[in-house]
């Protein structure tokens, strides 16, 4: 014999959602209606051929809305969605984890609506005399009851039941904390990977024109010797002709062409002198050495704070991991502290079948 909130009420699509409702005052802003996600059904009363959408925060119903025809459920994001029930007086949303879960939700609610209209077309003629024959045999207090199963049974049970509640508020927000660590730890490896790069351009850059730099010295180093070299040369041949000259008898042309080929050299040599001098000033080898190992440093320590980053998100995958455990561990409790909860009120329900009919007898 089945008990009769089993025959009444059946479960027949069940998901986890963040539950809202709609501000009254208002009517634009969105009012959670629970702290953290939780179990949103589809029921279906077999005798007054209903549908519901029936949510349970706590010890208290978030959801009781009876499905219409004329209902209807808008995306309005791709993980939120809402429906407005006119009975209820209010505008429901629920926000879901992912959008497969979302669509799952949305597909549900069009086959329940459906089924709402052709059971609504089929029993038209029998809905007010079964509706009332259910408000004979199940008053308003018993019909409340078996909605609010929670509240019927005072125990170890439910004392484990808030445990886990609070054990997965602390999971949720533990969640986030880790959530919030691995953004900040991706968003601080992407920055330092950047940084690292242009450290990287930058150390080549610098010694590229370290090169060039000591090539073009290298240049004109050899440049000075050659032109050092044609200086004394032709000095001593200037010096050979004046010893000479008495004997020989230069021309004074030929005298004046040296002496002017050795001025000119002499202020080449000198120009040449101060080019150098500027050159060394502009790349300063010691100065360009001191970056490269500044920038050096610098990547070291990106590295290592690169590795900490790294081991701080292993510790937090870890934690998850753990977490993720405790959290089915705790699901796993919950479920079977609520199997026991719906034993014990169908078998108070059988005992209250039987004393009315010892009653009636």
């Amino acid at each position: 014999m089945y008990p009769l909130h089993r025959e009444r009420e059946q479960p027949i699509f069940s998901t986890r959602a963040h539950v809202f409702q709609i501000d009254p005052t208002t009517k634009r802003n969105w009012i959670p209606a629970s702290k953290h996600a939780v179990t949103v059904s589809f029921f279906y009363d077999a005798n007054r051929h209903v549908y519901r959408i029936i949510s349970v925060g706590g010890t208290k119903a978030i959801i009781n809305s009876t499905i219409s025809p004329n209902m209807t459920f808008t995306k309005t994001s791709q993980k939120f969605g809402q429906w407005a029930d006119s009975r209820a007086n209010t505008v429901y949303g629920l926000g879901f984890s992912t959008e497969q879960q979302l669509h799952q939700f949305a597909e549900k609610f069009k086959e329940v609506k459906e089924a709402a209209r052709l059971a609504r077309e089929k029993s038209q003629d029998k809905i007010e005399l079964t509706n009332a024959a259910l408000n004979i045999a199940a008053p308003q207090d018993l019909s409340e009851d078996l909605q609010s199963p929670p509240m019927c049974i005072n125990g170890p049970g439910e004392e484990k039941l808030f445990r886990s509640q609070s054990a997965d508020i602390t999971l949720s927000s533990e969640k986030e904390r880790i959530k919030k660590m691995l953004s900040e730890g991706s968003i601080c490896e992407i920055s330092l990977e950047a940084e690292l790069f242009t450290l990287q351009d930058s150390n080549a850059k610098l010694v590229a024109a370290l090169h060039e730099a000591n090539n073009n010295v290298e240049q004109w180093k050899k440049q000075l010797a050659a032109y050092q070299e044609e200086t004394e040369r032709l000095r001593d041949q200037l010096a050979d002709l004046e010893a000479h000259g008495s004997s020989h008898g230069p021309s004074d042309l030929l005298k004046d062409e040296l002496t002017q080929s050795l001025e000119e050299l002499e202020a080449l040599l000198k120009a040449k002198d101060e080019e150098i001098h500027i050159l060394q000033k502009k790349s300063n080898y010691h100065e360009i050495e001191q970056e490269r190992e500044e920038a050096i440093h610098r990547l070291q320590e990106m590295e290592m704070r690169n590795i900490e980053l790294e081991r701080r998100v292993q510790n937090a995958e870890q934690t998850l991991a753990s977490s993720l455990e405790d959290r089915d561990r705790t699901e796993s409790e919950m479920q079977r502290v609520i199997d026991i909860l719906d034993v014990k009120i169908f078998d108070l329900n059988d005992l209250r079948q039987s004393l009315v009919k010892l009653i009636d007898k």
